[in-house]
């Protein structure tokens, strides 16, 4: 299952690439993620995180790997927990004054939770309606 949004911000890339490459900026946009912490590295290739997120009711952990990092161009991170892989990637570009950003994320059900997944696509775009609305707003905020 594959959800792809995109937002256009008159900030510029750099800042738009440094604060959503910090993954813990999920807690301010995203409305699933109940808390985002960085376990170790420096935000680059190798770094994880522990996300915690709440859908259709229940938490969840996952935890997330950067596994690419090109400055100012893409960030894309793989999450696994015992019911779903999310590998979730980020593009910017900029345009104009501003930054395009494309965010990607892709799940795989694993176990019984993959007979569920048809059913979870109508939570999962709202979900994801959400986000992109949470992520235009963190945006306009940004310094």
């Amino acid at each position: 299952m594959r959800l792809q949004k995109t937002v256009v911000t008159d900030k510029p890339l750099g800042k738009v690439f440094a604060y959503l490459s910090d993954f813990t900026s999920t807690t301010d946009w995203d409305p699933g993620t109940v808390a985002t912490v960085r376990l170790h590295g420096d935000g680059g290739v190798g770094t994880s995180y522990l996300n915690t997120s709440e859908f259709l009711g229940r938490q969840s952990e996952l935890r997330y790997v950067v596994q690419e990092f090109a400055a100012g161009e893409r960030i894309r991170l793989r999450g696994e927990n015992a019911t779903v892989i999310s590998v979730d990637t980020m593009t910017f570009r900029p345009v104009g004054a501003g930054t395009e950003v494309t965010y990607t994320a892709e799940f795989a059900f694993k176990g019984a939770a993959r007979y569920l997944a048809p059913f979870l696509r109508p939570a999962l775009t709202r979900l994801g309606n959400q986000a992109e609305a949470g992520l235009r707003q963190a945006l306009g905020r940004l310094p």
